[in-house]
């Protein structure tokens, strides 16, 4: 178990465990209904270190975003939902929102009928909100494992106790305004320095306590021994009025709340109230960050955050969760790159955990391991659905398949470009990537849902298959065969590759492969150099584009027959059997 501190009956928790490898409280998963854009029909978000939501404008990601901040709020007016966050802005009994939340937790359990035990020795712990009218406050439930229904109690207890072992919120808002940007700047910075002066100890204290925690434990006895004394006028004040006011209104009364403030932490803050950020050239005029530019603005956030990446060497008493829309926005193509690194270091620290909406593939790096990709969209009847396009568990990506896609990423920042829709096609190289492309520009209405992967090499083709294997079939590949031997008479490494590629695609897959290779398939002779200025050549030529267009057509229906020199999947097996019974015999 984790030290627990307790200071004149008021308990604050410590989420630092004295087994310094045990995992922090972490969020599992999200389910959300009724909630703004989002209806009947649960939207469902698993949840990782790093979780990237892609979709359409308006499809219901930020919604997504706010539902996990509004449900960390409650008790405060940022808890509570105004009539546009209810489905259609009506207040609906059978279809009141609904947030809930799953928690993963290692230590501090909070009772046996709250946790479901998984196997890997954490503790999984389900809790929901329900709005009732806006303006309220919502309605906390608890899940009894042991009912296996919902109950009234709550695990934890106070809303203040209980959120102390989840993940501190801080959102970012697309288009929030200067002031607030500026806001959640000073406020990331500001709150992780209260965090750490929460840990001090000055020489002079012999106590077991650090200086925080006597100055809170002084404030309560203020607190406790200042209502004690004040009851007195506080009845009187009440008494006077009540009087005057029963003249006017009969038998009305007055109460006035003068009980301490339950949230001690409130009552101390190290800094003013306010807190502001300047920014401007060394030696020059420094304003405040208000005043800049959308970009230097979210340039100094990242700086903000890099900061915390790298100098955060304690863990501080609460885990955070980054809820970041479109990061990308206002940022230079550079610092797109450099914000991306800053996010996906956050969790490096193992006190992050990082949600962001995105319009840009270029946010999306698949060569790390704690990255989920989740896609956001509308059905057929306008209802706002997630589905899970990656994971890294279900990948089993190589550390090779990881080192393609970082070399993928660094070539095409466009890569990644397939989660947000699309047919797709996978190709080899430059020269098949621009007559497909040519193509998409020549034929618009008939090509314009289709996304052409372009590879850059055999060899990562496997790679790019094991994620389209996970989130969709309707893919199709477009590769060479190679010779079976080098010039060298030696047997060819990118003949074996059509194996690999066989089995790394899901049966379902469309293949088609080029014999020997695209240009001698298509233009009936090889070429050493300037293949993709060469295919601009020829493509204009109606016979050539006749024979591209029968290609694409082939790997987009599955029931088209490609051109002459080029084979599906059956006839490229045939084609490896054949091979090998030759080499055998050769042998």
């Amino acid at each position: 178990m984790s030290k627990s501190k307790t200071t004149s009956k008021k308990e604050t928790v410590s989420l630092v465990p004295d087994d310094a490898n045990a995992p922090r409280p972490r969020l599992h998963k999200l389910i959300i209904k009724n909630f703004r854009t989002i209806g009947q029909s649960p939207v469902e978000v698993d949840l990782d270190d790093i979780v990237v939501l892609v979709g359409a404008n308006n499809a219901g990601k930020s919604s997504i975003l706010r539902a996990y901040g509004v449900a960390m709020s409650t008790g405060s007016t940022a808890g509570k939902l105004i009539l546009d966050d209810f489905p259609n802005s009506i207040v609906k009994p059978s279809a009141l929102p609904e947030i809930e939340i799953h928690t993963i937790i290692s230590e501090n359990k909070p009772g046996e009928r709250w946790i479901k035990h998984l196997e890997n020795g954490e503790m999984l712990i389900r809790e929901k909100w329900i709005w009732n009218s806006p303006n309220e406050n919502p309605k906390r439930c608890g899940f009894d494992v042991q009912s296996g229904d919902w109950s009234d109690e709550v695990p934890w207890g106070a809303p203040n106790v209980a959120n102390a072992y989840r993940p501190r919120p801080h959102r970012i808002d697309a288009f929030e305004s200067p002031e607030k940007q500026a806001t959640a700047i000073t406020g990331l910075l500001s709150g992780i320095i209260k965090d750490r002066l929460k840990s001090i100890k000055s020489a002079d204290n012999d106590t077991d306590q650090t200086d925080y925690e006597l100055l809170i434990e002084n404030i309560t006895k203020f607190q406790n021994t200042v209502s004690s004394s004040i009851q007195e006028e506080v009845k009187e004040i009440e008494d006077s009025i009540t009087e005057y006011l029963k003249k006017v209104f009969h038998n009305y009364t007055i109460e006035l709340d003068a009980k301490p403030e339950a949230n001690i932490d409130k009552t101390y803050s190290p800094f003013k109230e306010d807190p502001d950020l300047y920014m401007g050239p060394s030696g020059g005029y420094m304003s405040k960050v208000s005043m800049q530019g959308s970009g230097a603005r979210r340039t100094l956030l990242w700086t903000a955050l890099k900061y915390v990446v790298e100098s955060e060497k304690e863990k501080s008493e609460r885990p955070h969760v980054l809820l970041l829309d479109e990061p990308e926005i206002c940022l230079h193509p550079t610092a797109i790159r450099e914000a991306r690194k800053v996010l996906y270091g956050l969790p490096e620290t193992k006190n992050w955990q990082v949600m962001v909406t995105t319009h840009s593939p270029i946010f999306i790096d698949l060569s790390y391991d704690n990255t989920t990709i989740i896609r956001v969209d509308r059905n057929s009847n306008d209802e706002v659905r997630s589905t899970t396009l990656y994971r890294p568990q279900n990948a089993k990506l190589s550390d090779d398949d990881k080192e393609n896609l970082k070399l993928l990423n660094m070539c095409d920042p466009y890569f990644h470009e397939f989660f947000f829709g699309g047919k797709i096609v996978v190709v080899e190289g430059d020269t098949e990537y621009t007559a497909f492309s040519w193509l998409k520009m020549e034929f618009p209405d008939e090509y314009q849902d289709i996304h052409v992967i372009r590879a850059r090499g055999k060899n990562t083709i496997p790679s790019v298959a094991k994620i389209l294997n996970q989130f969709t079939a309707s893919y199709a590949i477009l590769h060479d065969t190679d010779n079976p031997k080098n010039k060298n008479g030696d047997r060819n490494p990118a003949w074996t590759m059509n194996g690999n590629i066989l089995n790394s695609a899901n049966m379902g897959v469309n293949i088609v492969a080029c014999k020997e290779n695209f240009e001698v398939a298509i233009f009936e002779q090889d070429v050493s150099k300037d293949k993709p200025y060469n295919v601009l050549t020829k493509i204009k030529s109606n016979e050539y584009m006749t024979k591209i267009k029968q290609l694409l057509d082939s790997l987009l229906d599955c029931n088209k027959t490609p051109p002459n020199n080029c084979i599906r999947r059956n006839e490229i097996e045939d084609l490896l059997r054949a091979e090998e019974q030759n080499l055998n015999t050769t042998h």
